[in-house]
């Protein structure tokens, strides 16, 4: 699964060095090529893990996460563009609305 699977959770996993509750969408698309089709994409993830955090999904599917920090962590094959940074800017308040925190890492 990937970014492009807007209504799909990629990954469910427990950071067990920090104790945190992380929830991975997996980036492979280039910035260079339909930027405004990838931020598109990618807000819409966002709103899926959103929904899950909120809905109560998340715990019902990992009951043990309970009282864990959450975090939205997106792995990602290219570097952001400046434009992408700004979008990551603003989610981030949005994300921390619903009790978690954004994090953007990219290992080409």
């Amino acid at each position: 699964m990937s970014v492009d699977q807007t209504d799909k959770i990629d990954f469910v996993w427990k950071d067990e060095q920090q104790g945190r509750a992380m929830l991975t969408i997996t980036d492979h698309l280039d910035w260079e090529q339909y930027e405004d089709e990838h931020l598109l994409m990618l807000q819409q993830k966002l709103n899926t893990y959103i929904h899950f955090i909120e809905s109560g999904q998340l715990l019902k599917t990992k009951p043990a996460y309970n009282r864990l920090p959450i975090v939205i962590h997106v792995r990602a094959k290219y570097q952001l563009s400046d434009e992408a940074a700004k979008f990551y800017r603003l989610a981030e308040k949005s994300v921390a609305d619903a009790g978690a925190s954004l994090e953007f890492d990219f290992a080409p």
